[in-house]
């Protein structure tokens, strides 16, 4: 049965992809199904966040590019597995299809929409950026937010002059509370759209502004965000996206 839910046409919504690793297939499964299935909500966002991995998600719906990074992605997962640094692999291959995927103007559809969590290098703080000057800067602004230290290498990208690492890692749920906020997340806890465990662990942990159930299933996909997993997670963040618009068929049937 459809549920009453403020998330629905009565204003402005937001999208927010947390941190994800390898997981990001489970994101591009989220996304390709709202294209398909909910292209109004894609293309009326007023604000897309987005953390770590989650930050290259949130850039190609920010830039409405359909044609998603899900074949670079299996490209990285299968050349990331042959080798000692698969997080330097995988940012390597990301760089490149941004590339040349993204229009010259993509800086301009991404500035004031898109919302990228940085943590600063220096004092290891928490930075939102959402303007960009060029097209190079809103790619170094994606790589930034993926690089974390040791597993993609030892020297940090920078953004305007400063250098920053992993934005997952001081705030991988990125959001705003005066926002309607759809979030989208590869693990089960307090989140709109992610994998649902078994019900009987109702036990959260709150780290790095985010929450995260307590479960087997939880652990295991930790070690996939690092290690490549199958292609799986993709259908599956397919399938919780479907799941989502049934749950909240009401909300969103005039949309």
């Amino acid at each position: 049965m459809a549920e009453e839910d403020p998330k629905g046409p009565g204003g402005p919504i937001s999208l927010s992809f947390s941190g994800s690793g390898f997981l990001v297939n489970y994101q591009i499964g989220v996304v390709q199904a709202l294209w398909e299935l909910a292209p109004e909500i894609m293309r009326s966002t007023s604000k897309v966040y987005g953390a770590s991995c989650g930050s290259v998600v949130a850039a190609a719906v920010a830039c409405l590019i359909e044609e998603f990074f899900h074949e670079a992605m299996e490209e990285a997962r299968k050349a990331s597995s042959l080798t000692l640094c698969p997080g330097y692999r995988m940012l390597r291959i990301i760089e490149k299809r941004m590339r040349q995927i993204m229009s010259e103007n993509s800086h301009q559809l991404a500035s004031g929409k898109l919302c990228i969590s940085l943590t600063r290098l220096l004092d290891l703080q928490n930075v939102i950026i959402s303007e960009y000057r060029s097209k190079e800067e809103l790619i170094q602004a994606v790589l930034c937010s993926c690089f974390l230290p040791v597993y993609c290498g030892f020297n940090p990208p920078s953004f305007q002059g400063t250098r920053y690492m992993d934005g997952g890692m001081t705030n991988v749920q990125p959001g705003s509370d005066s926002e309607t906020m759809i979030t989208v997340s590869p693990y089960t806890g307090e989140v709109d759209i992610c994998p649902r465990d078994c019900p009987a662990y109702f036990n959260c942990i709150s780290f790095f502004r985010s929450t995260f159930q307590l479960s087997f299933e939880n652990l295991c996909r930790f070690s996939y965000s690092i290690f490549p997993p199958s292609l799986s997670f993709y259908l599956r963040g397919y399938h919780d996206a479907v799941f989502f618009l049934q749950r909240h068929s009401k909300c969103y049937k005039d949309w």
